[in-house]
């Protein structure tokens, strides 16, 4: 009697183990798939430029679960500019990230970078530009003679500057750039440190929010047109290796990129859960200016869409102004068979 009660003891507590087991394992096992039901692809993905309302729509892909649902278990990190995600992504460091396309061809055209594709638009027309607030007698490009601006080393902004200057008959030599963080740019302009900062046009509700003063923007584009703005890029090697795998997270990044659009303070306030120091109503506003800039009248029915005759342009623009030190074609910065259709 004793040899059975051990028996079925046993057996119950076996079985008991294996239900729990079986539980924990499907619950790991439903959080570690994707939408097909295969594993989830780890993936880090880099903004473009800290934390802001404009880049929000990664937060979005991500909380929404259209990453999860392409497969991919997705690492947001906060960018530090053109040339800082180019070299995490070439490094290995991150698989995507989002930049300037003309900060782009700057790196690629002068050497300082090579071994990365675009793959799709994030924006048509480039935001990138100048910030500086009311009282500060900058009310056009000549203005910035004589002054301090601060910027991230590898950031379009500063980097275009030259090219910039030249065509807006500003004397680049006699202004004066200072090292800054992303995060922290905005509060060093508040602060009277410098008179202006490297920013996109679509910050300057959050520069005003931080500055409690009246923001004035210089954009680029006002003095060179058909720039693109930011482009999804990602290493050669992985576009070579991996291009099915590519074109699904451009797909769910899009996605998010789209949700953000027509849900501006949805998108605000996923970021806001994400990223503390964010400002929800700022943010909310920098995506309600920013669709202007992703979707524009050449840019085709799809978001995302690139076109190798506009790039071409681009890198006029820039031979033109002496500011590439070699020859490159559209081909040699965008793989089009990964870009989006029109």
């Amino acid at each position: 009697m004793r040899r059975l009660t051990r028996t079925v003891a046993t057996a119950a507590l076996a079985t008991a183990l294996a239900l729990v087991s079986a539980c924990s394992s499907g619950s790991d096992s439903s959080d570690a798939k994707g939408g097909d039901g295969k594993a989830l692809e780890k993936v880090t993905y880099l903004t473009s430029f800290g934390n802001f309302g404009r880049d929000s729509y990664a937060w979005v892909a991500k909380e929404k679960g259209f990453f999860k649902d392409a497969g991919f278990d997705v690492e947001i990190k906060a960018g530090q500019g053109t040339g800082g995600v180019i070299q995490t992504v070439v490094g290995g460091q991150a698989d995507f990230g989002p930049i300037d396309l003309t900060g782009g061809l700057l790196q690629l055209g002068n050497g300082q970078a090579k071994d990365f594709v675009a793959v799709a638009a994030i924006q048509q027309r480039t935001m990138a530009g100048i910030a500086t607030l009311e009282g500060k007698n900058i009310a056009s490009p000549k203005d910035l003679e004589g002054k301090k601006l601060a910027d991230t080393p590898g950031s379009v902004v500063r980097n275009l500057f030259p090219t910039y200057a030249r065509l807006a008959g500003v004397d680049a030599s006699k202004v004066t750039w200072v090292n800054g963080e992303a995060q922290a740019l905005i509060g060093t302009l508040a602060s009277g440190s410098v008179d202006g900062i490297g920013q996109f046009v679509v910050g300057q509700p959050t520069i005003e929010a931080v500055a409690k003063k009246k923001a004035v923007m210089l954009p680029y584009s006002n003095v060179m047109q058909d720039l693109y703005g930011n482009v999804l890029i990602t290493s050669s090697k992985i576009a070579k290796e991996k291009p099915e795998m590519v074109k699904r997270f451009t797909a769910a990044l899009l996605k998010g990129l789209e949700y953000s659009l027509a849900n501006s303070k949805e998108a605000a306030d996923i970021l806001k859960k994400n990223i503390d120091a964010t400002n929800p109503a700022s943010a909310a506003a920098e995506l309600e200016l920013m669709a202007a800039y992703v979707r524009s009248g050449n840019s085709g029915t799809a978001l995302g869409t690139l076109d190798s005759g506009r790039v071409a342009k681009s890198i006029a623009i820039l031979q033109g102004a002496g500011a590439l030190k070699q020859n490159i074609t559209p081909e040699q910065i965008i793989d089009f068979s990964l870009a989006p259709k029109a």
